[in-house]
């Protein structure tokens, strides 16, 4: 088996104000750092509605529809804009996460790397926000559980903003695990340690601006990666955000490739001893283009070599 990547030119189309960090050249930096590697893309699907309503209800889905413009741009927040191509990029972005699962769960890869835009650990059930408009990683643990009977799955975001969208989503649900390190304070404005979710399912560790790879790495090493270790899920889902670069614009934090190599690692470890080396990887944030590219690279580079072992 292999690592292959999901992605789909539709996600070049939605198209943010001018200026706006979360540009369509993410996604092209992305992909053009990745192709060297040689790894098979498939191409995402769009999500069905059926699947979205495992964590979004109805209206939250319509009006995301109806915001939709013809010409130029919609804006459902001071951060968060539709152009044309936004719906059909968003559907994309949540059909191949739960694509990446099936593929996994089918055997037809160890894992995937889901390429797509525009992220999704912002979105809350009824709320459009930070640049998302659907839980992508959220829908995809549902899947996993609902549509696959598995048990247990675990969900690790390492982006510099809290997913406050994917811990609202999660947090009622026992049978899912939610992790993040982010930066604090910093947007969202929420992910303290004291939220710990419905069931003792939820762990937020925040660091401060200007913490490095050594506090990452010994956050991970003495809350998370325990934290996973006893919950041993049947599945592990990662939101990659690669914002805690030192190069990003939008943070404070100082990590390197090198640190964001490691905590795949641990985590492919983990998978390893406890899901059967099942592990998808969505892209969330990532806004300095030559950083985001080396990271990625990093990242997949790590899935890559668990395919070969």
């Amino acid at each position: 088996m292999t690592t292959k990547i999901i992605t789909h030119a539709d996600c070049l189309e939605h198209v943010n104000l001018p200026g706006h960090p979360e540009q369509v050249a993410r996604l092209e930096y992305v992909l053009n750092a990745l192709a060297p590697l040689e790894l098979k893309t498939v191409e995402a699907p769009l999500v069905a509605d059926n699947d979205l309503l495992r964590v979004h209800p109805q209206r939250h889905i319509n009006a995301i529809r109806a915001a939709t413009p013809q010409s130029g741009w919609a804006s459902l927040d001071a951060d968060t804009h539709m152009s044309p191509g936004t719906l059909t990029a968003a559907l994309r972005a949540a059909g191949g996460a739960i694509r990446a699962v099936d593929m996994v769960m089918a055997g037809e890869a160890n894992n995937v790397f889901v390429a797509t835009r525009p992220p999704g650990h912002h979105c809350e059930r009824e709320t459009a926000m930070g640049f998302c408009f659907f839980g992508n990683v959220a829908l995809a643990a549902k899947h996993a559980l609902d549509h696959h009977g598995l048990k247990r799955v675990a969900i690790v975001d390492f982006d510099v903003h809290h997913g406050n969208g994917t811990q609202d989503l999660v947090e009622g649900d026992s049978r899912i695990f939610f992790a993040s390190t982010h930066q604090m304070p910093l947007y969202p404005g929420t992910g303290h340690a004291h939220e710990t979710g419905g069931y003792a399912n939820v762990m937020n560790c925040p660091l401060p601006d200007g913490a490095g790879g050594k506090a990452f790495r010994a956050v991970m090493e003495a809350e998370i990666l325990p934290a996973i270790n006893r919950w041993a899920p049947d599945f592990l889902l990662i939101s990659a955000g690669f914002d805690a670069h030192k190069a990003d614009p939008l943070a404070g934090m100082t990590l390197t490739e090198g640190d964001f190599a490691w905590v795949t690692q641990r985590l492919c470890d983990l998978a390893a001893k406890h899901c059967q080396d099942r592990v998808v990887s969505c892209l969330e944030g990532g806004y300095d283009l030559e950083a985001l590219a080396a990271c990625a690279v990093a990242h997949v580079n790590v899935l890559k070599e668990q395919t070969n072992g």
